[in-house]
């Protein structure tokens, strides 16, 4: 048994983890189809949108240089990174000189993905997160497991206990506003004094080298005003020409996202704070991290460098809504992950992931950016296929496959057998136990065949 496979078994064998994700991603789920079904510009402005981030992946270097220069007429400092590592050291490298004890986080994938809350732990640099989701993982020891709702997988059931044990004035209710005023008492100080503030960037705008974040509860603002020094990581795909093209973005990033027309704290940073401004860090500077986003580009994954991070396509993915994020490994789950985990931290290592996809195509439907996901994923398996990185029981079987459709009559006869052969092992129309299918009936029953084989109701029709 693989890693994946492993964590997949332990996920299906968690009915409260099926529970707490089908909670948030069912609601998700519904209020985006309502946010759409408001907004009847849908359809153009998602090809837009498409066009717009493909215009910027194609003339990513004049954009990189557009935005460096007027980040720093603004004031920033700009840092460039090829690795996760390099994007870490430089990070560190600013806390320490900045005498940094404690630094805010904001939430940021990007951050995630590079590593950076292990690399300021083995820095001795401590560090809050001020996201209420990213607060509760931090405070268990876990990992994200949505890049919108990190928590998903904790039922409030399970946060309340948690805030019992590690809050220091608890809620004395069990509301979910008497658990939040909790969490914001545990963090307002915190976020206040902190010498430090870190954030991701939903946007980078090149016209002006602002730097636009997107949160519900204004977390961010609290964490990157106050302290001496605000710190963006940004992935160098992140970029769009100017604010007219940031809106277009933000009013589907909010619709995907949460279902609503537009988050609750949308901020743009300009550089550090000027002479005459009431507030605002001392020193700004953002890290442009690479980490193998041009190899993508020129690699044949272009397309998904428009991603912009809403999570819609795993809020709709059969697969991600039964394992949850955390069965896919990485930074990154669902769909998108699935694309995304092999080309950042290899094939061969990840193939697995490649191959948890039901190829339904409802994660391209929904995607406001029209990321071809299933394409994309399909290029996977055939690398993993040239590359001879699919085990020897998957090359035989499909082997013994081939052989059988090249002889259409005895897949004919085997395919009527099969058909019967499930219907006899079928209780009130579901199959719960099958020879060499115990994968598929050993979280779950089988739906019985309802009639013939296709080719028999298809000869049937014909005839009639």
């Amino acid at each position: 048994m693989s890693d994946f496979d492993a964590r997949v078994e332990e996920a299906l064998a968690d009915p409260v983890l099926k529970l707490a994700v089908e909670r948030t991603a069912g609601t998700a789920e519904a209020k985006r189809a309502l946010a759409v079904e408001a907004f009847p510009d849908f359809e153009p402005a998602r090809t837009r949108a498409a066009a717009i981030k493909d215009h910027v992946v194609a003339n990513l270097g004049h954009y990189l240089r557009q935005f460096d220069a007027n980040a720093q007429a603004a004031g920033t400092t700009v840092h460039w990174a090829s690795t996760a590592e390099e994007a870490c050291d430089i990070v560190v490298g600013i806390c320490r000189r900045a005498g940094a004890r404690t630094v805010a986080r904001s939430k940021s994938m990007l951050g995630e993905e590079i590593g950076l809350p292990h690399a300021l732990a083995e820095a001795g640099i401590e560090r809050i997160e001020t996201d209420l989701a990213e607060h509760i993982i931090q405070l268990a020891g876990e990992r994200p497991s949505h890049i919108v709702w990190p928590a998903m997988h904790k039922t409030r059931e399970q946060v309340s206990a948690l805030f019992r044990e590690r809050h220091r004035e608890p809620h004395a209710e069990e509301t979910i506003a008497a658990m939040a005023e909790s969490a914001r008492r545990h963090l307002r100080t915190a976020m206040l004094g902190a010498d430090v503030g870190i954030s991701g960037a939903n946007f980078l705008l090149a016209d002006t080298g602002s730097v636009c974040t997107v949160t519900n509860e204004g977390n961010a603002e609290l964490s990157l005003v106050p302290p001496r020094v605000h710190i963006v990581t940004a992935g160098i795909e992140k970029l769009v020409p100017s604010m007219p093209h940031a809106v277009h973005m933000l009013r589907l990033l909010a619709r995907s996202a949460t279902g609503a027309a537009l988050t609750q704290y949308t901020t743009f940073y300009t550089g550090p704070r000027r002479p005459g401004d009431l507030d605002g860090p001392e020193e700004m500077h953002v890290v442009l991290v690479d980490n193998g986003r041009t190899q993508m580009r020129e690699n044949g994954l272009a397309e998904m460098l428009r991603c912009i991070r809403c999570g819609a396509c795993m809020n709709h993915c059969v697969v991600f809504r039964q394992i949850g994020g955390h069965a896919y490994g990485g930074t990154y789950p669902g769909p998108m992950g699935a694309v995304l985990i092999p080309a950042l931290d290899g094939l061969s290592a990840n193939r697995d992931l490649v191959h948890a996809c039901t190829m339904n195509g409802k994660c391209q439907e929904v995607c406001p950016v029209t990321i071809p996901l299933p394409t994309l994923l399909r290029g996977w398996r055939e690398k993993s296929w040239r590359e001879g990185l699919e085990p020897q029981t998957v090359r035989q079987g499909m082997a013994l496959w081939r052989w059988g459709v090249q002889h259409p009559r005895l897949y004919r006869i085997g395919s009527a057998l099969a058909v019967r052969a499930m219907r006899l092992r079928a209780r009130a129309g579901w199959i719960e136990r099958l020879p060499f299918a115990g994968a598929w009936t050993r979280h779950r029953s089988l739906p019985a065949p309802e009639g013939k084989t296709f080719m028999e109701q298809y000869a049937r029709g014909k005839r009639r």
